[in-house]
């Protein structure tokens, strides 16, 4: 008979790459996780992974099986949680993906009171930058900013957010304050790496694309952020990166004359996974602690 464990160490051991880095997510020995898939492929007749002192590979057994474990590892943590719920308690592992800047600067605060609700849920929570897809990454879940525009997934809004364009008061002085959307083109942008690094802004004929010249290009929010407290040119950033230097002054907004491309926060999900109960509590939490307005939207 297939037993659970074998499934989990298989599917956790291809997520992390290695046996040892499964061992450690799991909170096992190393040989622990090793017996586990060897009787997992007695228990199928087939092998599932290629093991070699360098890397693993799957078999093409081992890429057809896939799949199916991790609805099954799903479909079980789903089970166990709305069985939690119904008596009022939530536990079990929860994994969690956001974005690096927002994870550490609106996150912190929030996940800690939904730990406190619910102490019996083991919480991962990854920050990365990059393009996390919900659908195949390894997560219950992943915080997003902006167009969602996938039918895999599920979308739960969270909160909104303006982008605004800004700018440290010294750069200002010495460049000057651009009047128009023309005006943009001539200063220096400091760019967001993982979008084209074009503006885009809501005009009365649509949207019109601003190409400024590129100062820095990076693929985090914060390193832009002091980037323009640095003064090295403007920058098109989201309200709740920017909310307390523009109310200390050390940032200052600059309106061309329209309003910038604004964003939403999601909670994102695979459709084909559902909102378990910890999801929606999750979602809840954040929905709460954020508000609506945002307070990072309070003027």
């Amino acid at each position: 008979m297939m037993k659970l464990d074998g499934v989990a160490a298989f599917v956790t051991t291809v997520d992390a790459g290695s046996i040892s880095a499964a061992a450690r997510r799991l909170g096992l020995a190393k040989s622990v996780v090793s017996e586990r898939l060897a009787e997992l492929e007695r228990t199928l007749g087939a092998t599932l992974i290629q093991r070699s002192t360098r890397r693993l590979a799957l078999t093409n057994s081992g890429e057809t099986f896939l799949p199916r474990a991790q609805r099954i590892l799903r479909e079980m943590e789903a089970a166990a949680s709305e069985l939690d719920a119904t008596s009022g308690k939530l536990a079990g592992p929860l994994r969690l993906s956001a974005p690096v800047g927002f994870g550490t600067l609106h996150l912190g605060p929030a996940l800690a009171r939904f730990l406190q609700d619910h102490p019996d849920i083991e919480l991962s929570l990854e920050l990365d930058d990059a393009f996390v897809d919900a659908a195949t990454g390894g997560f219950d879940a992943v915080l997003r900013h902006g167009a969602i525009g996938d039918g895999r997934l599920i979308a739960r809004r969270l909160a909104s957010s303006r982008r605004l364009l800004v700018a440290a008061p010294d750069y200002l002085a010495e460049h000057g304050v651009p009047a128009s959307l023309a005006d943009l083109e001539a200063h220096r942008g400091i760019l967001y790496a993982n979008r084209s690094g074009d503006w885009r802004f809501a005009t009365g004929h649509g949207w019109t694309v601003v190409r400024p010249r590129p100062a820095l290009r990076v693929n985090n929010g914060l390193v832009m952020r002091d980037a323009a407290l640095a003064g090295l040119g403007l920058a098109l950033l989201p309200t709740f990166f920017v909310h307390e230097e523009l109310r200390r002054g050390a940032l200052v907004e600059v309106n061309p004359g329209w309003p910038a491309e604004g964003a939403e926060l999601f909670l994102t999900y695979p459709r084909d996974h559902g909102a378990s109960a910890k999801i929606r509590a999750l979602g809840d939490c954040l929905r709460r602690t954020f508000g609506d307005p945002p307070y990072w939207e309070a003027t």
